[in-house]
C-alpha cells in the first residue's frame, strides 16, 4: 500500500513547480486588487473629508448644540466697473425770466392790446457783456401781430436817494402800465427805508460805482438802457438824475414822446477848447475830428437807437482808450456815435432844460426861493424848436439842476 501511494519523483517536482507558479499568480492578482481598492478608497476619503464639517452639524444630536453661527450672505459676483461718465457741462448763467405777455382784448374795436408783465425784481447775475448781448436782440419780423401798449422807461442815474421822490410819486400816480422805472445807484447805498408801496420799490438794477468824468458814467447809461430794453413794451428811454423834475403832467409827457418818431439828443460841433479841443488824434482813423460832437448827457432815445447804442463795439472801445479828462466821455460818446451813424434818427435837441449861463464845470442849481410859477413857465414855453416838422414853443419836458429844498414849493404847485 505504501508503495502504491508514492508517486514518482518527476511528478512531485512538477506539482511543486505548478504550486509555486499559482502562488505567484495569486500574489500578483492580490496586489492588483489591493492596488485598485486603495485607489478607489483614497478617492472616496478625499471627497468625504471636504463635506465632513457640514455633515457633523447635522448628525451629532448627542452633543448640546450651540446656536448656529450667523451666516452672512455671500457677496455678489463682482460686476464690471460702470462706464465713465463725460465731465459735467460748465454751469450756465441764469438769465432773467422772459417777461410774460398780458393780453387785453377790446371787443368794440376788435383790437388786441399786449403789454409785458412788469418784473417783480430787476436783480440778475448777468455780466455787462451778457446783458448787452441779450438786450441787443431784435425781432426780424417788424410788423407786430398785436397792438402793443407802449411804455416810457424812466431811467434814474443817481448816487444815492431820490430827494424828489414824493414829486415823482405824484407824477406817476394813476398811470400804471404806461411806464417803467429803473434805478442805477451806488452799490453801497441802502434803500431799506423805501416803502413797498412806492413805485420805486424793487426797481434798482445791478449797478457799479460811477466816477464823475470817467467812462464809468457811460457804462452806467448803457447798463440802464440794456436793462430797460429787456422789456419789449418799453419804446422810449429817458435818462434822468436825482436833481431832475418833470415840467408837465404824465399824460402830456407820454404823448409828446410816443407821438414822435425821432430821438431827443443834442449834438453840436464846438470848435473851441471844450469841444474839438478834447479830441485825441489817436482816435483817428476810427473817428475823425470833423465827426467829433458834443452834447448833453441827459438824452431821450427811441428803441431802435437805444439798441444801436448798447450794441456798439466799434467806437466805444476807442473812447474808453483815448477819452480821459479833460475829455469827458458822457458829453461826447453818444453825440459822436449818433452823428457818424444814425444822424437821421435824432432831432438834434435835448428835452431836459439846464442853465449853463454862469459857465464853469457844473450848471446852475435852483432852490426853494427860485420856485415860482413864472419861472417854471419860462422854462416850459420860453423857447422855439421843431416838433414833428412844426415849430413849437414846448421844447423842454424836464429840468435840472434843483436843490432838495425845492421839493416843498414844487409840491404846492399842482401841474403834475
Amino acid at each position: 500500500m505504501a508503495n502504491e501511494l508514492q508517486l514518482p519523483l518527476p511528478w512531485i517536482s512538477r506539482l511543486k513547480n505548478a504550486y509555486l507558479r499559482l502562488n505567484h499568480v495569486f500574489h500578483f492578482l492580490s496586489f492588483i486588487v489591493g492596488l485598485s481598492l486603495g485607489i478607489v478608497v483614497t478617492s472616496h476619503i478625499k471627497s468625504f473629508s471636504f463635506a465632513l464639517p457640514t455633515s457633523l452639524h447635522s448628525i451629532s444630536p448627542s452633543t448640546p448644540s450651540s446656536p448656529p453661527p450667523l451666516q452672512l450672505p455671500s457677496p455678489p459676483p463682482s460686476q464690471p466697473p460702470p462706464p465713465s461718465l463725460p465731465p459735467p457741462s460748465p454751469p450756465l448763467t441764469k438769465l432773467p425770466p422772459i417777461l410774460g405777455l398780458s393780453v387785453l382784448i377790446n371787443n368794440t374795436s376788435n383790437e388786441t392790446d399786449v403789454s409785458l408783465t412788469e418784473q417783480k425784481s430787476l436783480i440778475h447775475s448777468m455780466s455787462d457783456e451778457e446783458l448787452f448781448w441779450r438786450a441787443s436782440m431784435v425781432p426780424k419780423v417788424q410788423e407786430l401781430p398785436f397792438k402793443i401798449v407802449r411804455k416810457v422807461a424812466f431811467m434814474f442815474l443817481t448816487h444815492g436817494p431820490l430827494p424828489f421822490r414824493p414829486l415823482w410819486e405824484k407824477f406817476f400816480e394813476g398811470h400804471g402800465g404806461l411806464y417803467s422805472i429803473y434805478l442805477h445807484q451806488h452799490p453801497s447805498f441802502n434803500e431799506s427805508v423805501l416803502p413797498e408801496t412806492s413805485v420805486f420799490y424793487g426797481r434798482r438794477i445791478p449797478s457799479q460805482p460811477v466816477l464823475w468824468g470817467t467812462s464809468s458814467m457811460v457804462d452806467a447809461e448803457r447798463r440802464l438802457l440794456a436793462n430797460a430794453l429787456l422789456d419789449f413794451s418799453n419804446q422810449r428811454f429817458i435818462l434822468l438824475s436825482e436833481s431832475c423834475i418833470p415840467l408837465f403832467n404824465f399824460t402830456t409827457i407820454y404823448n409828446y414822446l410816443t407821438e414822435s418818431n425821432l430821438s431827443f439828443l443834442s449834438m453840436f460841433d464846438d470848435r473851441g477848447k471844450a469841444g474839438r479841443g478834447r479830441y485825441n488824434r489817436q482816435m483817428w482813423p476810427a473817428i475823425n475830428i470833423t465827426d467829433w460832437r458834443k452834447g448833453s448827457q441827459w438824452f431821450e432815445l427811441h428803441r431802435e437807437l437805444a439798441v444801436q447804442v448798447i450794441s456798439d463795439r466799434k467806437f466805444y472801445p476807442v473812447f474808453v482808450e483815448y477819452c480821459h479828462p479833460s475829455c469827458y466821455m458822457d458829453e461826447h460818446y453818444i453825440p459822436t456815435l449818433v452823428n457818424m451813424c444814425y444822424v437821421e434818427m435824432s432831432s438834434n435837441r435835448s428835452i431836459t432844460w439846464v442853465d449853463w449861463s454862469r459857465g464853469g464845470a457844473h450848471p446852475r442849481r435852483f432852490g426853494w426861493v427860485d420856485i415860482k410859477e413864472e419861472f417854471l413857465n419860462h422854462i416850459r414855453y420860453g423857447s422855439e424848436c421843431i416838433y414833428n416838422g412844426n415849430t413849437t414853443n414846448m421844447c423842454f419836458l424836464f429840468a435840472r439842476k434843483f436843490h432838495p429844498n425845492a421839493l416843498e414849493p414844487l409840491l404846492r404847485l399842482t401841474w403834475v
